[in-house]
């Protein structure tokens, strides 16, 4: 499938219209919560396959914030709440966890921005709900780290998955990888909150098209 601009443009436009894009302005230094080794390497394997794809930098320790991408795997939301310093990095925690029990959600994504609108931190809830537990732990690692790679819509993949099946394989969609590769091209910015933006992806995805021709 072709992605035209008003596709891009969508894929960053919120539930109240407004525009917002951002990307990584640094390294990615990930931790994650949770999980045993076996889907800890999972996860390490996800995301070091979208750094690759976004030509972006992973790093052992931010040196601002010791790690910018945590990622946390539960049962119950009401966990977050004993967490120690949790209620720092996310605000309003205790009515957060209230109305994500309240919709019975089964994830949540916090993301914190640098002085430039660049993306410097994201915290990745997982609640394993029947739902999540259900999925294979090779899709539900890929689809969480392409989510947290850009400030994506709060609608963006509402009706369809970045993801695709290839054979026996669960694979990036390849109208959303490219996306993804243009998004960190250097010479855009890392952060827009007008839709024309929507416009240059576009332009800087062709361009990769051909370059990969």
């Amino acid at each position: 499938m072709k992605m035209e601009p008003a596709d891009i443009e969508a894929l960053f436009t919120r539930a109240d219209e407004s525009f917002m894009f951002a990307r990584w302005g640094r390294p990615i230094a990930p931790v994650v919560f949770g999980v045993e080794e076996a889907t800890l390497q999972v996860v390490k394997g996800a995301l070091e396959a979208v750094t690759a794809l976004a030509g972006h930098k992973m790093a052992e320790t931010d040196m601002e914030l010791g790690s910018n991408l945590m990622v946390f795997f539960f049962s119950d939301w009401a966990e977050l709440l004993d967490v120690p310093g949790m209620d720092r990095l996310v605000p309003d925690l205790g009515p957060l966890v209230q109305k994500l029990v309240g919709v019975e959600a089964n994830q949540y994504r916090f993301f914190r921005f640098d002085e430039h609108g660049a993306i410097k931190a994201c915290f990745v809830f997982l609640c394993m709900d029947q739902h999540l537990s259900a999925v294979p732990a090779e899709t539900l690692a890929l689809s969480q780290i392409v989510q947290s790679y850009l400030l994506w819509s709060d609608t963006a993949f509402k009706e369809r998955s970045p993801l695709a099946v290839a054979g026996d394989k669960t694979i990036l969609r390849p109208d959303i990888a490219g996306l993804i590769r243009a998004a960190y091209d250097p010479v855009l910015p890392v952060a827009a909150m007008d839709s024309s933006h929507a416009l240059r992806l576009y332009a800087r995805m062709q361009k990769g098209a051909g370059d990969l021709q």
